[in-house]
């Protein structure tokens, strides 16, 4: 497709995935194709946050589809202050959904990654969604119905923040600790089922020499078989995907194929497909 054939697409319904660690808009056009999307680390004050990104979604003109993050830097057309109702469809979900008081409705995380994965997918299987804050396997029907689910929403370990403190810990840049996981030739095992008890492990470690990567790598195996624990609860049916912020994380796709012997799919935006489905939701309300 030439430039002068590129056609403008109109945003008609919003999804916003309010969660532990990052806030994600999405905008769809009325096709249900993913139109623009805009997101941040999550805020203290979020409900502030949550205006702000609706601000800048109703000063975003139409963009091209091919470039989901136009319109970036132009919220200035209305002041976040303002207090004015959102004139699209906007479906709310993820870990503060309740707090998003603009919202047509809300909707839990579960059913909008459902949604999302599998308009993107166009097909069935069981979904791992591993977040900052929780864990979720969903099984999923051949229709793109939610058939079964398991939830780790108790327990930092195999979620994100079972990273994120480990990283801080070991001075290992968040964004990098897959790749230094997966360059390791050794791996050390670490045994403790919590996170807590888990860095004193890893802190022990570091005293008596033992090198960063294999730690990693040790982290990773153990957050993964925490995560095909709960797999095996829900029971697989290929294909085995992924979605959430941590899946980004090249060693989790990786090791979770080691572990379950299947190769696991990842959609383009696998951050995002809580705020997708949200918004495709949204877009059956118009």
């Amino acid at each position: 497709m030439t430039r002068g054939e590129e056609r403008m697409t109109k945003v008609v319904a919003l999804g916003i995935d309010v969660g532990s660690t990052t806030v994600k808009i999405v905008g769809v056009d009325t096709e249900g194709n993913l139109a623009w999307h805009f997101l941040e680390q999550a805020d203290p004050r979020v409900e502030d946050q949550i205006e702000r990104f609706l601000v800048r979604a109703l000063s975003i003109p139409p963009g091209p589809p091919s470039s989901p993050n136009y319109g970036r830097g132009r919220g200035a057309a209305r002041s976040a202050g303002e207090k004015e109702r959102v004139g699209l469809p906007l479906v709310a979900t993820g870990y503060g959904r309740k707090l998003v008081r603009q919202s047509t409705r809300s909707v839990t995380e579960i059913t909008c990654h459902a949604r999302g994965v599998y308009r993107e997918l166009g097909h069935g299987g069981t979904l791992v969604d591993i977040g900052g804050q929780d864990s979720k396997v969903i099984g999923i029907s051949p229709k793109g119905d939610v058939v079964d689910f398991s939830m780790n929403d108790k327990c930092a370990a195999g979620t994100g923040r079972f990273l994120e403190n480990t990283a801080r810990r070991l001075g290992v840049p968040l964004e990098y600790m897959g790749q230094v996981a997966l360059s390791a030739s050794d791996e050390v095992s670490i045994s403790s089922t919590c996170t807590v008890f888990a860095e004193s492990e890893i802190v022990s470690l570091i005293a008596h020499g033992v090198a960063v990567e294999p730690i990693l790598r040790g982290l990773h195996r153990s957050l993964t078989q925490r995560v095909v624990a709960m797999i095996r609860t829900v029971g697989l049916t290929p294909p085995l995907m992924l979605s959430g912020g941590v899946v980004q994380n090249q060693a989790i796709a990786r090791m979770l194929e080691e572990e379950m012997g299947e190769r696991v799919i990842v959609p383009r935006h696998p951050q995002l497909m809580g705020a997708y489905g949200a918004a495709l939701i949204a877009l059956d309300l118009r």
